[in-house]
């Protein structure tokens, strides 16, 4: 008998050996949701059922009254953005001159598929190519200053670029008219961009799409993978203490221009996809408002998050495209009749307020800024921390 309360207490002690070491083991939703695997796995299926839920969904498209290349444009200026956070929310970098990478590589590409290779894989790898390059160049330069004197320099630099390609280049890139030679070419050979995917164009659409979309998730693979980096943890501490970060050994101003020649690639990125999307590049990619633009969506969306900027990116277009009632461009389909309903009517959904959109969406803007400072996406991370608190997760 009197070994009988050491026995209790030794298998009440592996109990609780047993029950901490399950605990420790178990992830928490915090890891579930960092875990780089999860976040590639997330990104997939939300990419691949996107334009079904926008578009053609029964009852969510019937609110949202989206369509496909409106799907397909959001994720565009959804890298845009994703690539200037990388800057602004992780680096504390506030660039006005994004727009040269953004339209720089646009021309480039266009310049590329029509003089070169008309493969949009590679024509993508021409234009990203060609914005890499000259955010080097440009943040060589600009990065020799800081805060407003930054921003600035960026700005002039844009702006140097627009008026560039309007009067002394405009031998290559059409001036006023913009490039219109665009030629695109079958993807990998075999599939041709416009067409619907066999099988799959109740769900994806076209091959454009696919090609979009495959290089979104990339996008956002590489992105989280560099923020889960030391590069990342880097960046971070530039934003929160720049001298700090110095004073340690690290050579900042080098952090910063990688920072900055990263942010230009993924503008080069979405500028060339731009321009496969739009076999036109405008010569307003160029223009500082081009700039202000992708600011806005990553403020809206929520800066310092790796999902808030498309999510931004996605509000500014639904209301600049939707609310506005703007028509949609539709190119002429030559495919099998049963893949015609995918050519839809122009939409408006709110008739009489559309001429007011800007106003709408600074009044969106404004409230998003002042009752949610961390942006829409950290509004949804606050509700979905509030949901597991209630339901007793952690």
């Amino acid at each position: 008998m009197s070994d009988e309360p050491t026995e209790t207490a030794d298998a009440a002690e592996d109990a609780g050996t047993v029950v901490e070491r399950t605990d420790r083991e178990l992830p928490s939703w915090e890891r579930v949701t960092e875990s780089e695997w999860f976040v590639v796995g997330v990104t997939t299926v939300a990419v691949a059922i996107f334009p079904w839920l926008f578009a053609r969904a029964p009852v969510i498209s019937g609110v949202l009254r989206g369509y496909q290349d409106l799907a397909t444009l959001i994720l565009i200026w959804g890298i845009f953005a994703m690539g200037f956070n990388l800057l602004l929310g992780y680096t504390g970098l506030l660039s006005f001159g994004h727009a040269a990478f953004w339209g720089g590589a646009a021309y480039a590409a266009g310049v590329f598929s029509a003089q070169v290779s008309s493969s949009p894989i590679l024509v993508i790898l021409a234009g990203t190519t060609f914005a890499a390059l000259s955010a080097w160049v440009l943040g060589f330069v600009s990065l020799r200053r800081g805060g407003i004197y930054f921003a600035i320099l960026t700005l002039a630099f844009g702006q140097m670029a627009y008026y560039m390609a309007l009067s002394p280049l405009a031998w290559i890139t059409g001036g006023e008219n913009g490039f219109t030679g665009v030629q695109l070419g079958k993807l990998l050979g075999v599939f041709q961009l416009r067409y619907p995917v066999p099988g799959l164009g109740w769900l994806v659409g076209t091959w454009k799409y696919v090609l979009v979309g495959t290089v979104a998730v990339l996008c956002v693979a590489a992105a989280n993978r560099i923020l889960h980096s030391p590069y990342g943890m880097v960046f971070r501490a530039i934003r929160e203490n720049d001298q700090r970060a110095e004073f340690v050994g690290l050579n900042v101003w080098r952090y910063k221009l990688m920072a900055f020649v990263i942010s230009g690639t993924f503008a080069g990125v979405a500028g060339s996809l731009f321009t496969i999307y739009s076999a036109y590049v405008p010569l307003s990619s160029f223009y500082w408002t081009t700039s202000g633009e992708v600011v806005i969506m990553s403020v809206l969306g929520g800066v310092g998050s790796l999902f808030g900027p498309i999510l931004g990116a996605g509000v500014y277009l639904y209301v600049e495209n939707i609310v506005s009632g703007v028509q949609k461009l539709t190119v002429p389909f030559t495919g099998p009749s049963e893949y015609l309903t995918l050519v839809e009517e122009p939409i408006v959904l709110m008739d009489g307020f559309g001429a007011y959109w800007h106003l709408i969406l600074g009044l969106v803007f404004v409230a998003v800024v002042v009752l949610f400072p961390r942006g829409i996406w950290g509004l949804l991370e606050d509700a979905g921390s509030a949901l597991r608190r209630l339901g007793g997760g952690r």
